[in-house]
């Protein structure tokens, strides 16, 4: 249960926004969409049938992409390109990248999902070493 708004922006900050309410639910998505939507081995998104997203600035400097014939929808900034929320009413559904928050969440992701169409170099990765920071 969240009982303080989330809150998140894009990377230049010119779009900042404000969710009130839960997520119910938080999937990785591994889908060839959403790999090209995010550029990297799944999307992060949070799901919410009830909560209410407010723009707080920049609600002018989004744009939203619809893949024609199907219900995949993204939506960013102008500026940076960042992913930002969107609301799809035709099925009631608000959807926040993961990523886009400023705010903390207490949720872990659900499920890894559409995993028959993960990447074949997205396997094992825990076992690659880590860096704290950039390559040097």
């Amino acid at each position: 249960m969240n009982t303080n708004p989330a809150t998140g922006q894009c990377l230049c900050g010119a779009v900042k926004f404000r969710i009130s309410g839960d997520f119910e639910s938080f999937f990785l998505c591994h889908c060839g969409r959403c790999r090209k939507d995010s550029g990297s081995a799944h999307s992060a998104n949070l799901f919410s049938s009830t909560a209410k997203i407010t723009w707080v600035s920049g609600e002018e400097n989004t744009r939203t992409f619809q893949l024609s014939g199907s219900r995949h929808v993204k939506s960013f900034c102008l500026d940076c390109g960042s992913v930002l929320p969107v609301f799809q009413p035709e099925i009631g559904l608000l959807v926040v990248p993961a990523g886009s928050l400023d705010s903390q969440i207490d949720m872990r992701p659900d499920a890894h999902i559409c995993c028959s169409s993960r990447a074949k170099w997205d396997k094992d990765l825990a076992s690659i070493k880590e860096i704290n920071g950039l390559p040097g």
